[in-house]
């Protein structure tokens, strides 16, 4: 039951995907990419946490 996302948090990771392919399944990379966002710790790291999940599904579908 953890892995339930906001709405803020799937808006943000969406946009900032198709803004910019920089991202990888890394949360570690993730993290230091989002970190310019300017939003709490938290918030950041579910964005760059629901980014890497993305990118590893996208990574096994290929």
């Amino acid at each position: 039951m953890g892995r339930i996302k906001s709405k803020l948090v799937k808006r943000t990771s969406h946009s900032l995907l198709k803004e910019e392919n920089n991202f990888n399944g890394n949360f570690e990379d993730n993290k230091k990419l989002v970190n310019g966002l300017g939003t709490s710790k938290k918030i950041r790291n579910q964005i760059a946490g629901y980014i890497a999940r993305i990118n590893k599904r996208k990574k096994i579908e290929k």
